[in-house]
């Protein structure tokens, strides 16, 4: 099955209206920051994560589809990516992403989607 880049994958955990903000990212390979804003709206679902000092406090937004798992009780969101996966990725800009379908497609195809707005390969 194909899943959008821009939702949560099923198997996530993720309850829709869950306020992620605050909870601590996990890479594969270990801590990148915490979430500072995050949307559940079908079709546009991502996290903004503060990475703080660890990329001298760059903000980068992680599509929906990366996230592993949410552990509500530990606080935590599991995503699946490494840290230089995410810290190579294209910064996040608020005017952008308000409004620049070219930005969510420069997303959309660095997190591996390959198309705009479509799915990945299962």
């Amino acid at each position: 099955m194909t899943e959008h880049v821009w939702s949560y994958k099923s198997t996530s955990g993720h309850l829709a209206g869950t306020d992620l903000t605050g909870f601590k990212v996990e890479a594969v390979d270990g801590d990148i920051g915490k979430v500072d804003k995050h949307s559940d709206e079908v079709g546009d679902a991502y996290l903004v994560v503060d990475t703080g000092v660890w990329i001298f406090g760059k903000e980068v937004l992680l599509p929906a589809s990366t996230v592993l798992r949410v552990d509500p009780q530990d606080r935590k969101v599991y995503v699946d990516r490494t840290k230089e996966q995410i810290k190579s990725a294209p910064e996040f800009h608020r005017d952008k992403h308000l409004g620049d379908a070219g930005y969510h497609e420069e997303l959309g195809t660095y997190y591996g989607t390959g198309a705009p707005f479509g799915g990945r390969p299962a």
